[in-house]
């Protein structure tokens, strides 16, 4: 496994390719020398018929008159098989007669032998040669007593010369020197065709797998400088992703303290100035209370008066109210939880309606601006559901999920269409969304007129260490 581990693809795929060419032409030149070898025995089988046919037949036709071989026969046949060239390759014939009893056989004992028909024997007796390989249990040997280890065994048909007609079947041992002689040759021609087919696969495929391995190799250096170049452009998108980050978080704490800035102008500035106008007017009142002077058909004096100190008045309460709402308090040293507390506490006291808040897994501290973005976001839906939806139960959620302060504010208010809502340009929707999706969290709103409202937003809590409950 180690040796396969430190090899490289190319070699890989040569050393498996040459071990499965290897064992096809093992397998391929193994089939092709067995084919080889049948072929030559059916040929050899073939070659005996022929011989039996032509040359033997015409020394059984005693068969046609009667059960047995004459004498003559017998004779003839020895001279046939003893002292010819045929009868130097033959260790043992025998011919059988189709009630399975033998007729005629190279052994004298064998004689008038009668035995069970073997399928070999049917088969020759309906004029089919049939030729096989003999093994070491067959039992027969040469003249002398010597075994042999294999022979090829022939059973062939023995016609009538005239009538065509099968008289008995011959059974001939053969050795197997003329078939070892051309089976031989025919292997080795074979094994060197299969090998130099293999080898010139292997070459070829070899060159294959190079190319392909050279291509490999070159798309693998490209992607590599791919690669580095999508590293470099990734480390520098979190660069800048950071930097994005870190403005962002800078820009909600200077449009706190802006706007922080912008409540103590109004207070110091246009607001003293009405606060002043304010109680000049109210000594100038006094005056001018019991003045009659009418001014135009309706009015007196006293009563435009009354009418501008009312205004001033008004404006002043509308002044230091929006100055306290653009004030943000020192919320910097409180938990998530405390700042949620707070914004409950102050709603509670202004608007008179009860809210509920669950607080589940909330950490005990988190990012400045993602406190600064929590204590808006409250504050905004909470007073939305009072003014605009009419709420009189409201419920805030508050949980920690995949590092994420979890936020949820729902109303029975009269409800709304969300679609309309951001297409008629709403501020204080837009204001929450773009505070909560500037720190990188996610913004929703869900609303269905008489089924109240739902706001959920999703902060991140970089930083953020231990939760309580």
């Amino acid at each position: 496994m180690g040796f396969l581990a430190r090899m490289s693809l190319t070699r890989y795929l040569l050393v498996g390719g040459f071990a499965v060419l290897l064992v096809g032409m093992l397998v391929m030149g193994t089939w092709i020398s067995s084919a080889i070898e049948r072929r030559v025995i059916y040929h050899e089988g073939e070659l005996f018929a022929l011989y039996v046919d032509s040359v033997i037949s015409d020394h059984v036709r005693s068969l046609a008159s009667g059960a047995s071989l004459s004498d003559a026969d017998m004779i003839a046949l020895d001279e046939l098989l003893y002292r010819t060239r045929l009868g130097e390759r033959i260790v043992a014939f025998k011919m059988w007669s189709p009630d399975g009893r033998v007729i005629y056989s190279t052994d004298l004992t064998e004689i008038g032998a009668q035995s069970e028909i073997k399928p070999a024997i049917a088969a020759a007796f309906r004029g089919e040669t049939q030729s096989q390989m003999s093994t070491l249990s067959d039992g027969k040997r040469e003249p002398g007593g010597a075994q042999r280890p294999q022979l090829i065994e022939i059973f062939a048909p023995v016609y009538h010369p005239k009538t065509r007609s099968i008289l008995a079947v011959s059974q001939i041992y053969q050795t197997t020197d003329v078939l070892a002689q051309a089976v031989g040759t025919a292997r080795l021609e074979s094994w060197a065709v299969v090998v130099a087919a293999t080898t010139a696969m292997y070459l070829l495929l070899a060159a294959l797998i190079r190319r392909a391995s050279k291509t490999i190799t070159t798309q693998q250096q490209q992607l590599q400088e791919k690669v580095s170049q999508l590293t470099i452009l990734l480390a520098q998108n979190e660069y800048l992703h950071e930097r994005v980050a870190r403005a962002a978080e800078r820009t909600t704490a200077l449009n706190e303290r802006f706007l922080r800035r912008i409540a103590v102008d109004l207070h110091d500035g246009p607001g003293q100035g009405l606060a002043l106008a304010v109680m000049r007017m109210e000594t100038l009142a006094e005056v001018c209370s019991e003045c009659q002077a009418a001014i135009g058909r309706e009015r007196t004096v006293a009563e435009e008066f009354r009418q501008l100190q009312q205004a001033l008045q008004s404006a002043l309460e509308d002044m230091r109210s929006i100055s306290k709402g653009l004030h943000l308090p020192d919320i910097e040293q409180l938990s998530p939880a405390d700042i949620a507390r707070r914004v409950v506490r102050d709603y509670e006291r202004t608007s008179g309606v009860g809210v509920e808040l669950t607080i589940n897994g909330v950490p005990e501290d988190a990012p400045l601006p993602v406190k600064i973005t929590l204590f808006r976001l409250l504050q905004e839906s909470l007073a939305n559901g009072f003014r605009h939806g009419g709420a009189v139960s409201q419920r805030i959620m508050l949980h920690t999920l995949d590092s994420q302060l979890q936020v949820e504010v729902r109303d029975d208010g009269k409800g709304f269409d969300p679609k309309a809502a951001e297409s008629e340009g709403h501020l204080g929707l837009e204001g929450m969304r773009e505070r909560v999706e500037i720190l990188g969290g996610t913004f929703a709103v869900w609303s269905t007129a008489g089924q109240g409202t739902l706001v959920r937003a999703a902060l991140p809590l970089t930083g953020a260490v231990t939760a309580h409950g």
